[in-house]
């Protein structure tokens, strides 16, 4: 008798095992999808940003058909463009504020620290989607994960190349 409560033990211990296991990979992927939604939103709103700015005195003709070109790609790209799109867009903005440029009106001042407000929360939002993948990623890789398929049909998230720029 004892035997078989001991083997229900076993069985119910290790069906619940994998079910915390299984509901704390879902939270990892939640949060994954989180900080990407974080991260796009922000991404976005930078392009916004860098739109405004070649539409200011800031920049001069070149570098506004410039700064435009690359902000309209980088809101438009697909997921497999968008790492080029956004390295690109912040090329051009690199490229537009190391020239020198002297910010003269109250709007511009107001634009380009709203620019360094917003590279600041990239790069902590870019931080945060990072520790996500890769917690998921290390949690996927365990045995138990992979036997009994705890992630699903669910893809392996990952991080893109231009998370690893300096904006």
């Amino acid at each position: 008798m004892e035997k078989y409560f001991f083997i229900a033990f076993i069985i119910i211990f290790s069906i619940w095992y994998l079910s915390y296991s299984a509901t704390r990979l879902d939270r990892l992927h939640n949060r994954v999808e989180t900080s990407w939604a974080n991260l796009d939103g922000l991404l976005q709103r930078r392009a916004a940003v860098a739109l405004e700015i070649a539409k200011s005195e800031i920049a001069d003709p070149a570098s506004s058909l410039l700064l435009t070109a690359a902000a309209h790609q980088a809101r438009d790209a697909e997921m497999s463009a968008r790492s080029q799109a956004e390295s690109g867009l912040s090329g051009a903005l690199g490229l537009l504020l190391n020239d020198g440029h002297l910010v003269s009106g109250s709007i511009e001042k107001d634009l380009l620290r709203e620019l360094s407000e917003l590279t600041d929360k990239i790069r902590i939002a870019i931080a945060l989607h990072v520790d996500a993948v890769n917690r998921t990623q290390m949690v996927r890789r365990k045995p138990v994960f992979r036997i009994f398929r705890l992630a699903g049909r669910a893809p392996l998230p990952v991080t893109y190349e231009f998370e690893a720029d300096v904006l």
